[in-house]
């Protein structure tokens, strides 16, 4: 079922797999991403595990609320003001995220749900349990980590490719997604093959639905801003599933690790030859990996 909840004066767009009487999973996307990062089949293979299964586009992305009148800082801004101490217009935090998160259950009166978050989204989920645990039945962050300034970064040319200037699709749409398709192969799994022709089609899917570089700095902004989580996220105490890839040259394993020491009674799932990404391969096991840290703390 596909869908619009409005809260906060924002609009969101969404989606629902399974029954809705069943347990709820929210799946909740990455910086700068839509939905549709979570696929179809992840999200059939949850549903036919007996989930109801929520995918939403957050604000700034998609189908949701594009908030064009609030200023986009450029990376150069952004690196400024965290080096420098100089002030930028924040847009907003990941905390908004979190009531955005919030506002979509209270909507689709959801009491109770099972979080799931990869890269930003894993920021978000920690969050979310942490402000509101009566709302988590258990938490599972997905390559994403607790913002520690400490921990290393990204190599310098996935940062380069992330934060680069990219083409106007409108003025050359295939220098543009060949832009797209260069840090999607750069950052995903080597241990699993680069499927080139499903992430051209994303991207294109990506663009047709609401394309907006703008959001993207947005997000990027409202990391910054939410900056080091270590002292908020100590106090989680739902089930807890920490996955990521011993690949991940966006964010680093170690960022992982400190996710799962920060949340004392967190599950590390370390996986070998994993990135940036869930390969399609990988589905059985992650899902088997959920379902686990379920049943480890009934």
């Amino acid at each position: 079922m596909l869908g619009y909840v409005k809260n906060n004066n924002i609009q969101l767009n969404y989606q629902t797999f399974g029954h809705h009487k069943d347990e709820t999973i929210v799946l909740i996307a990455g910086l700068g991403s839509q939905m549709i990062h979570w696929n179809v089949a992840f999200c059939l293979q949850l549903a036919e595990q007996g989930f109801h299964v929520i995918r939403f586009d957050h604000r700034d992305v998609g189908l949701s609320t594009h908030l064009d009148h609030l200023a986009a800082p450029s990376f150069s801004d952004l690196v400024d003001a965290m080096t420098f101490g100089k002030n930028i217009t924040i847009p907003y935090t990941l905390d908004d995220m979190v009531e955005d998160t919030i506002g979509l259950l209270d909507a689709l009166g959801i009491n109770q749900a099972h979080i799931i978050g990869r890269s930003m989204g894993g920021m978000i989920a920690q969050l979310l349990a942490s402000q509101y645990p009566q709302r988590v039945s258990s938490l599972t962050s997905i390559m994403s980590s607790t913002g520690n300034p400490n921990l290393p970064a990204a190599k310098a040319d996935v940062m380069q490719l992330l934060t680069q200037a990219t083409p106007n699709p409108q003025a050359d749409f295939d220098q543009y997604l060949s832009d797209k398709i260069k840090l999607a192969k750069r950052i995903a799994s080597p241990a699993y093959p680069f499927d080139q022709e499903a992430m051209t089609a994303l991207f294109v899917e990506e663009y047709h639905r609401g394309y907006n570089p703008n959001g993207f700095k947005r997000h990027l902004t409202a990391i910054a801003a939410t900056g080091d989580l270590r002292a908020r996220i100590t106090n989680i105490t739902v089930p807890t599933l920490v996955i990521h890839g011993t690949d991940d040259v966006l964010i680093p394993i170690e960022c992982g690790e400190d996710t799962a020491k920060t949340i004392a009674s967190a599950r590390f799932l370390a996986i070998e030859g994993m990135g940036h990404d869930i390969p399609s391969a990988l589905y059985p096991h992650i899902i088997a990996a959920f379902g686990q840290n379920l049943i480890k703390h009934v």
